[in-house]
């Protein structure tokens, strides 16, 4: 059965909204949790009739936001480098984490270790197309700068994490530039754009709009450009729903059709709400890391809980290396 490391003290709220996330999923599904935090303040929280089916690794020190993510190094008696060591003894197969970010993605690369053939990992999110699929996006924050031949690995670990977690069969990849022809982008998407050309699945440039549009399955980026793209669309949809709402006040004539359109904004808002996503995978590390938002709320624990399970029971970490070894033998 799938081991979950779960940062009981990382969140905006404390442990509670993280506990409760926690146990609702132990409703719904098999697996074994490993609360790291404060046992005088988890083990109040936790139902009686479940105290038995969670274990807690007792430890005090917790990464503020405050802190510098290469704070957690050092800091072996914290919360999440406790889980990230879970991990990397082999006494757990996942680690959830709100906390800090950034300490969680230093500690999952320096004690973890990145798969082979992988230089830097990255993160993926979801984002939802017209057609009523989803368009995965990578990096979204974990590289600020990358080389060419970054971009081109998330490209690779992007098209094995649509086949193993969304079953698309050939997945369709592209490089985010200013313009779909091969003579757009900047230098670094154009060397990436020659790297990857040939590589199965691969269709070229696409632009900002495909996104949405349901015509590519997977769309890479590197961290900085693809933080924006989530922030934006988060923005955009909860802008929109305001607007909407005041134009009903102004003309009530309009009311109905402005309904209608509010609730299909909140529609699409849910779709990209942290809560019901849960949290974005850290990939192309060894094990399994999913970075949930600071504000986690209960559902979004309960979901980033289904993402690691789905993530380990796939086994997309053994696909991607496969799979970069044979971009690097086309490189050579």
């Amino acid at each position: 059965m799938i081991k979950i490391a779960i940062d009981a003290m990382g969140g905006d709220f404390g442990p509670e909204p993280i506990i409760k996330g926690c146990v609702i999923a132990l409703k719904k599904q098999r697996f074994i949790p490993i609360l790291v935090g404060k046992k005088s303040e988890i083990l109040p929280m936790l139902p009686k009739s479940y105290r038995d089916k969670i274990s807690i690794v007792d430890t005090g020190d917790v990464i503020s936001m405050s802190d510098h993510a290469t704070d957690a190094v050092k800091r072996k008696e914290s919360t999440i480098y406790k889980a990230m060591e879970l991990v990397r003894n082999g006494e757990a197969d996942a680690v959830v984490s709100a906390g800090h970010s950034g300490a969680t993605m230093t500690l999952a690369t320096l004690r973890l270790g990145r798969l082979q053939g992988v230089s830097r990992p990255a993160l993926v999110t979801l984002m939802p197309t017209k057609t009523g699929g989803k368009s995965i996006i990578l990096d979204v924050g974990a590289n600020v700068d990358s080389k060419p031949e970054h971009l081109a690995q998330f490209a690779v670990m992007g098209g094995c994490y649509a086949e193993d977690l969304l079953k698309v069969k050939i997945p369709s990849i592209g490089l985010l530039a200013n313009g779909e022809e091969e003579s757009k982008g900047n230098e670094v998407t154009k060397a990436a754009f020659k790297l990857l050309h040939g590589y199965k699945g691969f269709k070229g440039n696409v632009e900002g709009s495909d996104i949405f549009n349901g015509t590519c399955d997977v769309i890479t980026c590197d961290g900085f450009i693809g933080n924006l793209v989530l922030k934006t669309s988060e923005g955009v949809a909860s802008t929109i729903s305001s607007l909407i709402k005041d134009y009903i006040r102004k003309s009530p004539i309009s009311i109905t059709g402005a309904l209608l359109m509010r609730k299909v904004f909140k529609l699409l808002k849910k779709q990209i709400d942290y809560a019901e996503v849960g949290g974005a995978p850290l990939i192309g590390i060894k094990g399994c890391v999913i970075v949930a938002h600071g504000k986690s709320n209960p559902r979004a624990i309960e979901n980033a809980i289904y993402q690691a399970i789905n993530y380990v029971d796939t086994g997309v970490n053994e696909h991607i290396i496969s799979r970069l070894e044979v971009l690097k033998q086309k490189e050579s």
